[in-house]
């Protein structure tokens, strides 16, 4: 289990500087490539097994489907397995609020509330106070295995995260320098991300990169309210796609503990509560018109999730969120818990210490089945210009490009929630440290194919049920 330091901060920039490298003595930076996991570690199937074991029963086999589909579908869904892995590790000890699932895709172009276009973390499902570096290993090992699913030879793999590591050490070695507002304010918006990169992106990368603007426009909850629902005899309701959409009065038949047996009015007056009064009197301008559950992602699969349509002024006013359910973090056997007796607050929580612009909507609440349990959610709405990266349509300067913009946004959480000073001290100004995540991550995406082998082999043995949609 990690041991954040509890120590009081030391108050002067140069006290703090000095604490982080301290560390070095303790946990050198060359000693960050090594992963050596030895016969007592856990069975990874089993590990999927038991979390699974507290959601959906009906829905596993589509997690499971989507997760045998490759070792990168396997990596998304295994967060639960590289948390077990990072916890048997030495670690720095210098904490952050972690995001504790920072894959390449949990990075995207999003929506402000003052409707900028900007580029963060978008997945806080696992966020939980934790060592920096963790957050750093996971994402720089999802670029070698993302760049092996496209046949990217050994070197760009390693030019991805080593570009990657480079950016997020130069960035937090940035806000090291800053005052402490001009960390909170921080974003990456179009053009702070062109700041970003050393080097001007290639003709392709500059097209792609308008190309995902352009689309990120295009995903607004009006293309959501148009896609998802259709006009019936009651007005607008959502579309059945089961078991991907499935609408509450479908559901009757369904397993019972997926059934809220609160009154769904009720259920959002208490997440209305969570939300600061101005956005309450806004929520309160819409009323509830359908509900639905909702197959989401690949890690989150069997995981309660519902999809709540409400109607503002008349049908061209829509308003849709969605309720996702958060259990206890991945994390949190190997760092001691949280401070949270509710884990939708966890998720909300974390996720406005350190993304820069958080959803309006986003809140939590607690739920109770009619199989007399209680569930914890958070709140937010479906979709509001989003842009999500599609690496099986890139070349490998724009996936580097890429690599870079997740390593500084990556940067600019942890700045915010963790100690930049002290962090950037430990990492350096040269790249050792880098260097040594180039061998991590590799080290890292083989024992994720064997994982993945593992799974496909319990697959074959009727161990395991998949389902493909």
């Amino acid at each position: 289990m990690t041991t954040l330091s509890t120590a009081p901060t030391p108050r002067t920039p140069t006290e703090r500087a000095e604490s982080g490298r301290r560390v070095r003595g303790r946990l050198p930076r060359s000693a960050h490539a090594q992963f050596a996991p030895d016969a007592s570690r856990p069975d990874p199937v089993g590990v999927i097994e038991a979390q699974s074991a507290r959601r959906v029963r009906a829905l596993m086999p589509i997690r499971y489907g989507r997760m045998l589909e490759s070792p990168f579908r396997f990596y998304r869904g295994a967060a639960a397995i590289m948390a077990m892995d990072l916890g048997a590790l030495p670690d720095t000890g210098l904490g952050v609020q972690l995001c504790g699932d920072a894959h390449l895709l949990n990075f995207r172009l999003l929506a402000s509330p003052e409707r900028h276009l900007v580029f963060d973390i978008d997945d806080f499902d696992e966020t939980l106070a934790g060592p920096f570096e963790w957050d750093v290993k996971r994402l720089a090992a999802s670029f070698v295995i993302a760049c092996r699913a496209e046949g990217f030879s050994t070197r760009e793999q390693d030019t991805a995260v080593r570009e990657c590591v480079r950016a997020y050490r130069q960035r937090i070695r940035e806000f090291a320098g800053m005052r402490t507002f001009d960390i909170w304010y921080a974003r990456d918006d179009a053009d702070r991300m062109r700041t970003l990169l050393d080097t001007p992106p290639s003709k392709e990368a500059r097209q792609r990169g308008d190309e995902a603007r352009a689309r990120a426009l295009t995903r607004t909850h009006m293309q959501a309210y148009e896609k998802l629902t259709r006009v019936t005899d009651e007005g607008r309701r959502f579309t059945p796609d089961p078991p991907l959409i499935t609408p509450l009065r479908d559901l009757v038949d369904d397993v019972a503990e997926d059934m809220p047996e609160n009154d769904i009015r009720a259920i959002l007056e208490s997440y209305a509560r969570s939300l600061s009064s101005e956005r309450r009197h806004l929520l309160a301008n819409y009323r509830l018109v359908d509900l639905a559950r909702k197959v989401v992602g690949v890690s989150s699969v069997g995981t309660r999730c519902w999809i709540v349509l409400m109607l503002g002024r008349d049908d061209d006013d829509p308003l849709i969120l969605q309720a996702k359910e958060a259990q206890e973090s991945v994390l949190a056997p190997f760092t001691g818990g949280g401070r949270y007796d509710n884990q939708g607050r966890r998720v909300v929580s974390g996720q406005r210490l350190i993304q820069s612009a958080s959803d309006i909507f986003l809140g939590w609440t607690h739920v109770l089945g009619i199989d007399g349990r209680g569930r914890d959610f958070y709140v937010r709405q479906l979709r509001d210009w989003k842009g999500i990266a599609r690496p099986e349509t890139w070349d490998p300067d724009v996936l580097t490009v890429f690599a870079q913009l997740c390593g500084a946004s990556l940067a600019r959480a942890h700045a915010r929630s963790g100690d930049p000073v002290a962090i950037g001290a430990y990492l350096g100004g040269g790249d050792r440290f880098d260097r040594a995540l180039v061998t991590f991550a590799q080290v890292y995406a083989d024992q994720n194919e064997r994982d993945h082998a593992a799974l496909q082999e319990a697959v074959r043995t009727g161990r395991i049920t998949t389902a493909s949609l």
